[in-house]
């Protein structure tokens, strides 16, 4: 049987449909992360606060070797905000109400007039302008968002040219138990707003996709090694990249 959407083209309103339920789905994922962070942050510092204290130290001095005006995308409930040195400016935003509204109340309490504003933003489409930051940071954030590759691009473009994108986060076991429990918690994990199983692959296919950034570092973090730091720099000149 010939299908008539094929041979008489599509009919009236398809694309409009077919677009309008592409949107729907990408606003339930992302409102499906914003819920599951937003249920964490009465009790986000008590129970995240020790276990990554040390990749928000490691991250913070990462990005304080380029400095300046510094994004942090996730930044929670602000719990990094006080480790910048006040020579910084920074911006904070987070898909989650709930965890800003604890932010905002600790930038208030602590005096944190370094922080220029906390805002309710989505990291796969950041309202700035291309370049506007000096250090993009994502703490604990790739490996949550609907979309990581469009967060990535999204922080490529917001980042100038000689500035850097710093990230801790979750990297996959790429053999053994420990991936096929990573694999067998995904269902579990993903509900409450996170990726166990994200392969190191990812990064650096995205980075190989594109003209304009190289990594140039991955280093373990605490607990365990299952964490990483990751810079990539943002390249002047395009071009050399393909090199």
């Amino acid at each position: 049987m010939t299908d008539l959407r094929v041979a008489n083209g599509p009919r009236r309103g398809e694309p409009a449909v077919s677009n309008a339920i592409a949107q729907s789905s990408e606003t339930m994922r992302t409102e499906t992360v914003a819920s599951a962070y937003g249920r964490w942050a009465p009790v986000y510092d008590l129970v995240f606060g020790p276990v990554f204290r040390r990749g928000r130290a490691v991250s913070i001095q990462a990005a304080e070797r380029i400095g300046g005006r510094i994004l942090e995308v996730g930044v929670g409930t602000g719990i990094s905000l006080p480790g910048y040195d006040k020579a910084n400016r920074v911006y904070g935003v987070d898909i989650s109400e709930p965890m800003l509204a604890k932010a905002r109340r600790r930038v208030a309490a602590l005096g944190l007039d370094h922080v220029e504003a906390i805002e309710v933003m989505d990291a796969e489409q950041l309202d700035f302008p291309d370049a506007s930051f000096d250090v993009i940071v994502a703490q604990y954030v790739v490996t949550a968002v609907p979309h990581p590759e469009k967060a990535l691009d999204e922080f490529a473009r917001v980042v100038r040219p000689g500035g850097e994108i710093v990230i801790a986060t979750r990297v996959g076991a790429e053999k053994g138990v420990r991936k096929v429990i990573e694999k067998t918690l995904m269902p579990v994990t993903q509900r409450l707003g996170f990726r166990t199983d994200f392969p190191w692959e990812r990064y650096t296919d995205w980075a190989a996709e594109r003209r304009d950034v190289r990594l140039i570092e991955r280093r373990p973090l605490p607990p365990l090694g299952h964490f990483s730091l990751v810079r990539f720099e943002k390249l002047a000149e395009p071009a050399r990249a393909a090199a």
